[in-house]
């Protein structure tokens, strides 16, 4: 996630439809492993949070393991100047009316010159259609790139129904600053998932012109 504190960038620790992640949850799952499950996928181009990662399209795959509420997982991405790999892990519960909570905490690696590391406590909950992260974290201090340490928050809240429609506001706070929207729509076809988002940034989140941009975001994924 290229940013500085000028120009930021950096889903939450539950990547957002628009970087198809598609993960997913499986009773006998890779290899004969309960639990383990596996995805990969392809973006026309990577945003993450309300921040353009790439110019041009970028490839995605990861791997999740959840077992009895816990989950460990790992997800890697082209960004053009490297390699994101993400590495998370946490606890879920499930009430009987409906509400589901989570904690966790994702660091968040990259190779080359891209950026430094993140590394955040993630905080969510979910009610049927509505959805709630946040999520509070230290964006490290490498000094070969220039960057001095910070730290930020990120809240968002997502509504999504039965029909494949979604629609999320994010907003960053503390030393990082900036809003988005995003709406998409997601369906499975022949086994693959496909989606479109639309996604609308403030000015303090378009790293390229400055100004706020509105970016349409094809996406093409699968799970096994």
């Amino acid at each position: 996630m290229k940013k500085t504190l000028l120009n930021i960038a950096l889903s939450s620790t539950l990547l957002t439809a628009s970087i198809a992640s598609f993960n997913a949850s499986a009773e006998e799952g890779l290899a004969g492993i309960e639990g383990l499950s596996g995805n990969v996928g392809v973006v026309s181009q990577y945003f993450f949070r309300g921040i353009a990662q790439t110019t041009t399209a970028s490839a995605s795959g990861g791997l999740d393991l959840e077992k009895g509420g816990f989950y460990a997982g790992t997800w890697a991405a082209d960004v053009q100047d490297g390699i994101e790999v993400d590495f998370y892990a946490g606890y879920g519960v499930e009430t009987d009316s409906g509400l589901s909570l989570s904690a966790g905490f994702t660091t968040y690696q990259y190779t080359g010159d891209f950026d430094s590391a993140y590394n955040e406590i993630n905080l969510s909950a979910a009610y049927g259609i509505f959805s709630l992260s946040y999520n509070v974290g230290t964006h490290e201090e490498d000094k070969d790139l220039g960057i001095d340490e910070s730290d930020y928050d990120f809240i968002s809240l997502t509504l999504e129904g039965d029909s494949g429609l979604y629609a999320t506001l994010g907003s960053w706070g503390k030393d990082f600053e900036g809003e988005y929207v995003e709406l998409g729509y997601g369906t499975s076809i022949s086994g693959f998932d496909i989606g479109v988002a639309l996604i609308s940034n403030s000015e303090e989140l378009d790293v390229e012109s400055g100004k706020g941009e509105e970016s349409l975001v094809l996406s093409i994924g699968a799970s096994f």
